[in-house]
C-alpha cells in the first residue's frame, strides 16, 4: 500500500466535514472493462478489431501517472500485476478492484445476458485481493421483483461480512435495469433512490460503502438522493455509453451541480481519442474554469495540435445527445 497521502482520503474527509469545494470532486477511471467486454476492453483499433491486454495495462499506467484521477478501478488480475510492479507505490491514486461481476455486466459479443435479471456472482477472491488493494467495488441491480432483489441483497450482505476481517472498504454501484420492470421511465430514478436507501439503511458504519456509483437519472432524482445524508451517503455517477465529448462534460457538470461528488467513467474515458486530456478538461469543467461547450472546443484544439484524428467533427462532438442531459 502507498505511504503517500491519497487524494481520495483527503477529499472524502472534506466532503464528510461539510467543507466540499469543486476541487474536492473525485474522479475514478473505470478500467475494469475486461470483467464485462472481454477482448474489446482495451479501446479497439480504428478498424474495430481487439487490441492486446498490454494496451489496456499501458492505458492504466498512463492515467495513474498523470495524477488526474483519484481512483483507478481494475480487474483483480490487472490490479495484482500493476501493484506488484510498483505502480501504486508512493502514489496518490487509490487502486480499486471490482469484487463482483453479476450477470448483467456480462457483455460478450453476441450475448443476451443483459436481457435477464442479474444473478449474483464473484470472480475475485478477497484473500487474493487484500494483500495489494484495500478498496473494492460491489455492484447490484434492482428489478422490482421480490425474489431477484432478495437474492441481490442477501449476496451484498454476505459480501460485507466476508470483507470485514480484511478491512477492505468498498463503494456500491447500483445499475438501472436494462429492460422494462413495470415502472415508468419518469419514476425510475425515484425507485432506484428508494431501493438504495433500503439497501444501506440497515448497514452500520463499519460496513457502509464509502460512496455510491449510480446512473444519472436527472437532476431532480440526483438532488433528492444527494441531499438525504450528504456527509455519510456520498453519491457518485457512472458514465455509461461513450456518447459525444459534450455529453461527457455535461454529465459531469450537471451531476455535480445536483449534488454528486464522484464521477466513475469507463467507456467515456477509455474510448476517447485523448483520455488524459479529456479528464483534465472534465476537472476544468467541474471547477468552473471552462463551460462544457468551450471544453469541447479546447479538446478538439488539443487533438489537432497533436495530430490525432477525432472520431467526430467538432460541430457533431459539441452536441448533447443523451436525452437525460437535455432536460
Amino acid at each position: 500500500m502507498s505511504s503517500t497521502e491519497r487524494t481520495l482520503d483527503r477529499k472524502l474527509m472534506q466532503i464528510k466535514a461539510g467543507d466540499y469545494t469543486h476541487r474536492d470532486f473525485i474522479i475514478a477511471d473505470a478500467k475494469d472493462g475486461d470483467m464485462a467486454f472481454g477482448l474489446l476492453s482495451p479501446a479497439p483499433a480504428t478498424d474495430g478489431s481487439p487490441r492486446p491486454r498490454s494496451v489496456y495495462l499501458d492505458d492504466i499506467r498512463s492515467m495513474t501517472k498523470s495524477g488526474l484521477v483519484d481512483v483507478m478501478l481494475m480487474s483483480a488480475s490487472n490490479g495484482e500485476l500493476l501493484a506488484n510492479e510498483g505502480l501504486f507505490n508512493d502514489c496518490a491514486v487509490t487502486p480499486a478492484v471490482r469484487m463482483n461481476d453479476t450477470t448483467d455486466i456480462w457483455s460478450a459479443r453476441g450475448s443476451c445476458y443483459r436481457e435477464s435479471r442479474s444473478m449474483p456472482f464473484s470472480s475475485a477472491d478477497i484473500d487474493a485481493v487484500s494483500p495489494f488493494c484495500d478498496l473494492g467495488l460491489y455492484s447490484m441491480t434492482f428489478y422490482n421483483h421480490a425474489k431477484a432483489d432478495l437474492k441481490s441483497l442477501q449476496a451484498y450482505r454476505e459480501f460485507r461480512h466476508t470483507i470485514r476481517p480484511h478491512k477492505l472498504s468498498h463503494f456500491l454501484e447500483v445499475f438501472n435495469p436494462a429492460f422494462d420492470i413495470g415502472i415508468a421511465e419518469s419514476d425510475l430514478g425515484d425507485y432506484i433512490n428508494d431501493m438504495i436507501i433500503k439497501a444501506v439503511a440497515g448497514v452500520t458504519s463499519i460496513d457502509a460503502p464509502l460512496f455510491l456509483k449510480i446512473q444519472f437519472n436527472g437532476a431532480k432524482a440526483m438532488r433528492e438522493l444527494a441531499a438525504y445524508d450528504p456527509q455519510n451517503l456520498i453519491v457518485g455517477i457512472l458514465g455509461g455509453a461513450k456518447g459525444t465529448t459534450r455529453d461527457t462534460f455535461e454529465l459531469a457538470l450537471q451531476a455535480e451541480d445536483a449534488g454528486a461528488r464522484v464521477a466513475l467513467f469507463g467507456r467515456k474515458i477509455n474510448l476517447s481519442e485523448a483520455p488524459t486530456e479529456l479528464v483534465r478538461l472534465m476537472r476544468a469543467t467541474i471547477e468552473r474554469n471552462a463551460t462544457p461547450k468551450d471544453a469541447v472546443i479546447e479538446y478538439h484544439d488539443y487533438l489537432k495540435t497533436h495530430h490525432i484524428t477525432p472520431a467526430r467533427p467538432l460541430a457533431e462532438d459539441n452536441k448533447i445527445t443523451d436525452p437525460v442531459l437535455m432536460q
